[in-house]
């Protein structure tokens, strides 16, 4: 005889009873300082065990100078590209962008674009190289706009994107199966030995700060960070972990692990294994307090929800203010109506204020 269970009297059987069981797990770091000193600690504690869990954080610097491949007159400002070792096995390609007529040192932003066909898309150039006039698609060219407010501009080629994109060409054993996905073929490979893309691509952006920090035009001792989708995801574990970066701007992405990245399908490369049992997304941003953090969130972002957008930065701003007493205020919402892209209406002026004046 069998016995059928009603679902309504046991909730463990319902549709999302698995995830529901995943999502009672909660994480052992929260933050939850109620003082300066003991946040001061957490963030230390912290930082330490996430660098450990990302892996590639820890390794030693490498030797060798930039290369530089090209320069470029656009105008009203000189683009270069240059050839960085970030490891002895990994060269990153770089665009810095140089405003003309520079009068001294000038405060430098990291620029690190999202998804798409790397980092092309942000300085101005078409998928195949050529110039182009007009800003276009979700990048919206911001490292050019940033170039325009007379910010030194360094804009990286991320792991897995552009022209550090895997090959599989050699691969004849696809036998019609479709090419992987780089971001998921390297996610997956180096969570197999225990490390992460997303540290990788963290120590690249801390190499690229020390070439940075020794470049005439540049003033290091300000330096902003700005980024989209999985730029943005960068941005904020870039200036969670290094605290060179005074002041950042996380586009399309601040929001929450279990109520977006695990909410929704998204790539390979955001997931860290062991990551949830440790700290939520607010908690990872307080790594960075209490800088300056400006948030942009469409209204329309189909994959990172814009009333989880606003829960976390509450929650963000409740921390930093346990830091000082009016930091909570260092936060900014850039709110607009729209779907997953650039805004720019408040980020290049926050970045002006925060940097020239080192607030």
């Amino acid at each position: 005889m069998s016995i059928i269970l009603d679902p309504k009297d046991y909730p463990e059987l319902s549709p999302n009873a698995e995830l529901d069981a995943l999502a009672a797990v909660p994480p052992e770091r929260r933050f939850a300082a109620t003082s300066p000193a003991a946040a001061r600690t957490w963030q230390a504690s912290l930082r330490t065990e996430l660098s450990g869990l990302l892996g590639f954080v820890g390794d030693e610097p490498v030797g060798g100078e930039p290369r530089l491949l090209e320069e470029t007159d656009r105008g009203d400002f000189t683009r270069r590209k240059y050839l960085l070792r970030t490891s002895a096995h990994a060269l990153m390609s770089l665009y810095l962008l140089l405003p003309k007529g520079l009068k001294g040192k000038a405060p430098v932003v990291l620029a690190y674009a999202g998804h798409g066909y790397g980092v092309k898309d942000i300085v101005g150039l078409w998928e195949d190289g050529s110039e182009r006039a007009d800003p276009d698609g979700y990048h919206a060219d911001f490292a050019v706009a940033l170039a325009r407010r007379g910010f030194v501009v360094a804009a990286p080629e991320i792991s897995c994107f552009g022209e550090r994109r895997n090959s599989y060409a050699h691969l004849d054993m696809l036998l019609g199966q479709p090419e992987p996905s780089t971001c998921h073929h390297a996610a997956t490979y180096a969570m197999m030995l225990g490390r992460t893309i997303l540290g990788q691509r963290v120590r690249d952006s801390m190499r690229l700060v020390d070439f940075l920090e020794g470049l005439p035009e540049a003033d290091a001792s300000r330096l902003g960070a700005m980024g989209i989708s999985g730029g943005g995801m960068l941005t904020l574990f870039h200036a969670a972990l290094d605290e060179r970066v005074k002041a950042f701007v996380v586009s399309g992405y601040f929001s929450s692990f279990r109520k977006s990245v695990l909410a929704f399908d998204h790539c390979t490369c955001n997931f860290v294994p062991g990551l949830l049992s440790l700290a939520e997304m607010t908690d990872i941003a307080a790594l960075a307090a209490p800088r300056p953090f400006l948030v942009e969130a469409g209204t329309r972002d189909p994959i990172f929800p814009i009333a989880t957008v606003r829960e976390s930065v509450e929650t963000a701003r409740r921390s930093w203010a346990v830091f000082e007493p009016g930091a909570g205020s260092r936060i900014e919402l850039d709110e607009f109506e729209g779907r997953h892209r650039i805004s720019g209406k408040r980020a290049y002026d926050f970045l002006g204020e925060r940097l020239r004046e080192g607030s």
